[in-house]
Formats: C-alpha cells, structure tokens, sequence
C-alpha cells in the first residue's frame, strides 16, 4: 500500500484571498492544493460590475476577475478543485481535511472561506442581487448616484451602510423591522442628524419589484409592509441595501483553532498566523473591518508568504 501524500500547502476557499494566496505559494513551488467551496470564486461569483479594483480602468465583472485570478493561480502549478471540506483535523501534524469521505494530509493550511451577507431569503432577493440588491455599500455605492436607496437592518451596519451612501444616493431610507435600533447610540444619532437619511421602523421589505427584460435586470421599487398594522405599501427606488451583517464561514474550525465570539477567526495582530501553528487565515474569514476584494487579496499574499517562510523552517 502505498504511502498517503502529504501536501505542503492546502487553501480552503477560493475568492480574493484564497486564489492570491494560490497564486504566491504557486510561484514559490510549494504546488498549492485549493479546495473552492461551495462558491468558487467567493462573493465576487455573485457581484455584477467590479470597478474599484485596481489594474482594471474600465471595471471587470466579478466572475470574470475570479476566473481570471484562478487562470493566473493554475498557471504556476495551484491545483484548484470544485470541492467541499466537511471536516478538519489541526490537533496533530500533518493537518488533515475530509473532502467527501476522502482524507487528505497537509503540512501547512491556509484558511480563506470568506464570509457571507446575511440575507433576508426572498426569492425576489435573490433574483434581483448585483442588479440592484446589494449587501456592500462600499462595493457598489458609486453605482447608485441620485438615486432612491432602502438599506435594510436597525443595527450599526445598517447606519454606517446607509451614512454611506448619502455620499452618491439623493434619498436613503432606514427600514427597520421594530420600532428601536440595535445600534450604538452614536451610530444611530449619526443617521438622525444627516438630512438625507430617513428612519421607517416596524417594518419589512416583502418583496423586491423589478425588471427583467432580455436578460436585463433593474429594481424599480420595494413592497413594504408594517408589522404593526399590516399595511403594505409599494415604495419606488433604484437600490435595495443589506445591512444586518454577514458571517464568516467558520463553522468546521469550531473547536479546531480560535475565534471571536462572531465567528471570525483570530489572527496575530502583525501576521496571517492563527493560534495553531502552520495554520494561516486571510481574507473575510478573519476580517471584520474592511470586507473588499483587494484587502483579501493583500492578506492572502500575506498568508502565502507567511506559509513559504514557516515550510522553511521545517527543513531547518
């Protein structure tokens, strides 16, 4: 029988950060394995127009950068495959993963499962997400100059999302589904005093209204309806924000390496090093702060040249 291969690098994950990280360890000739996820090519997969990446003038759409990105990785030895990681194992080296009852050994692993926004699970939602719906003001607030914007949530993310985007939109408004806010008492009195900003509380978005013609998709309103009298009302606007949060795609580390009480993982304040040694984690997955396809990038080139450095010290 012959002996099981034993990795020097495995990335789990496959946006920004995980196919960057693909790319720097590729380049080092540590033959990087990438499991992609149930997303390959993470957020951006589901983003219509990037234009705040760098190298690109005229903007790139999300899918097509990813795809690029994971060209370029393959290009120089990363072995990406569309598969899952059920299960991992940091409590001895090498460091094993189960990928659909298949084990597989490594001696370095790169964490970068990104997170996902909370959604609120409509069907409308979902149709009408990257042409209108969004859940990163900072992504995608440029695209909706003068225009109407609902930013959905009652907590701080909702008033920094919405304070935001009065930068370009000429009305914003705060739907909340009670009739207090979750937010910091700051964050709240920001949103209050800012003209642009209005506050509609008790109640929900029911339906995202839009057009969908020849393959091109718009919002043009919103359904709302009061929780407290069960009024609904049709609302007209070109942008639908989220703005309860995300989370980071951690579960399987549970128990494995540490994490904040939010599910992020923890790292060193001045590397990619999580609390196991030979463990590294880059992107959303441990980034609470700035969310944005080029800072995962920076953080799994981070990551790879972390991993190359500690491989080295293994052959010492």
């Amino acid at each position: 029988m012959s002996e099981q291969k034993i990795h020097n690098v495995i990335i789990i994950g496959s946006g920004p950060a995980g196919l960057t990280a693909a790319l720097y360890t590729g380049r080092a000739n540590l033959s990087p394995l990438v499991f992609e996820g149930m997303q390959p090519g993470g957020q951006l997969t589901i983003t219509t127009e990037v234009e705040n990446y760098p190298g690109f003038e005229h903007g790139i759409m999300g899918p097509e950068l990813m795809d690029v990105m994971r060209k370029q990785a393959q290009r120089f030895g990363a072995d990406c495959q569309f598969k899952y990681v059920d299960k991992v194992d940091f409590s001895s080296r090498p460091f094993k993963m189960t990928v659909g009852g298949q084990e597989y050994l490594s001696n370095a692993v790169i964490i970068a499962t990104g997170a996902s926004a909370r959604l609120l699970g409509l069907p409308s939602e979902s149709e009408f997400m990257g042409f209108g719906v969004s859940a990163c003001a900072t992504c995608d607030g440029f695209f909706f100059k003068d225009q109407r914007i609902i930013v959905i949530g009652g907590g701080d993310t909702a008033m920094e999302e919405a304070n935001y985007l009065t930068k370009f939109g000429k009305e914003v408004s705060i739907v909340h589904r009670r009739d207090e806010f979750r937010a910091s008492k700051i964050m709240l009195e920001r949103a209050q005093k800012n003209p642009k900003i209005k506050l509609v509380t008790n109640t929900v978005l029911e339906e995202v209204i839009g057009l969908n013609e020849n393959g091109r998709k718009k919002v043009t309103a919103a359904r709302l309806k009061n929780v407290v009298t069960g009024e609904t009302t049709v609302q007209e606007v070109e942008g639908i924000f989220l703005g309860i949060g995300h989370k980071p795609n951690t579960d399987i580390f549970k128990g494995q390496i540490e994490l904040e009480d939010t599910g992020y993982i923890k790292t060193s304040k001045v590397n990619t090093y999580t609390n196991i040694t030979g463990v590294f984690a880059c992107g959303d997955a441990q980034d609470h702060v700035y969310r944005q396809a080029i800072t995962a990038a920076g953080s799994g080139c981070m990551a790879a040249i972390d991993v190359e450095r500690y491989l080295e010290t293994l052959h010492d």
